[in-house]
Order: structure tokens, then C-alpha cells, then sequence
């Protein structure tokens, strides 16, 4: 097994609390409603939300996928972290054992955020994951990103 560890940065307009509450803690009412194309659904299989919940991301009729399953592994509304592992769907291939993330949000100077993620796939036998193979993901992370920005930006009293 190998891992391959790529690590990101998302910069935001808006305060770490808020573009949290927004795109993590309620993401599986919020996302849907903003990327109906993208997202039918997004549902807790087990749990509430919390550490130790499985939530199920069901994607809309055009999608490659039909659905994948997260195992939340650490949520923090203090420290603004969110860290979870993708155990089940398409998006594992038969070449992957799983995919973990590691999220933050910090505050920048301005008032706004950084969104640092750091994913680590986690392969099978001598399969080597390449940057490009998962720019795909990482375009759909970062319009979802962008989703929720216009939403709050639309809505100013929304996660306050």
C-alpha cells in the first residue's frame, strides 16, 4: 500500500466560523439546495453529524458516481477542523483502499479565511496516483467552495 499526500489552499472573503457553518456543519442541507446538478441529496446513514457519523453523498442523474459514503472522523467547532475518510462508492476504484482529508480553517489579516486540506490516498499494490488524476475532485471541492460564497454573500445573516 502506498500513500500519495497532496495538500491544498482556498482562500475566502468571509470568517472561518461562518464559511464553516455553512459548508461543513450544515452542508447536507445547504449543498444540495446550491448544486442541484451536482448533488440530489446529501444524508447520515448513522449518527447525527458528529464524530463518528457516515454520511452519504448521492449525486444527481450526470454524475460519474451514484453515491459515496464518509466516515467523519474528527469534528470541531473550536478549532474549525474537520477530518473524514471516504470509505465507500465509485470513487474509490478498485485501486484505492481510501481517501482521508484533513480540513482547517483559519483566520487571514483582511477578516476572511484559508481553508487548508491536506487529502492522502491511501493505494493498492503498485498503483501510483498522479496530481492530474485527481484534479477532477479537486474542481468540484472548489466550486462548491465558490457555491457557498455566493450563497453568503447573497444572504448576509446566514451562518452568522
Amino acid at each position: 500500500m502506498g500513500i500519495n499526500t497532496f495538500s491544498d489552499e482556498y482562500t475566502s472573503p468571509f470568517p472561518p466560523a461562518r464559511i464553516f457553518k455553512a459548508s461543513i456543519i450544515d452542508s447536507h442541507n445547504l449543498i444540495p439546495k446550491l448544486m442541484p446538478q451536482a448533488i440530489k441529496s446529501i444524508e447520515f446513514i448513522q449518527g447525527n453529524g458528529g464524530t463518528g457519523s457516515i454520511k452519504q453523498i448521492n449525486f444527481a442523474g450526470d454524475s460519474n458516481f451514484n453515491s459515496v459514503k464518509y466516515l467523519i472522523d474528527e469534528l470541531d467547532e473550536g478549532t474549525l477542523t474537520y477530518k473524514y475518510t471516504l470509505i465507500e462508492g465509485e470513487a474509490l476504484i478498485d485501486k484505492l483502499e481510501k481517501i482521508t482529508y484533513d480540513v482547517k480553517f483559519e483566520p487571514t489579516p483582511e477578516g476572511g479565511s484559508i481553508s487548508k486540506v491536506t487529502s492522502k490516498y491511501y493505494t493498492k499494490g503498485g498503483f501510483e496516483l498522479k496530481e492530474d488524476d485527481i484534479k477532477a475532485g479537486k474542481t468540484k471541492v472548489l466550486a462548491m467552495y465558490k457555491a457557498v460564497e455566493a450563497y453568503l454573500l447573497k444572504n448576509p445573516d446566514a451562518y452568522v
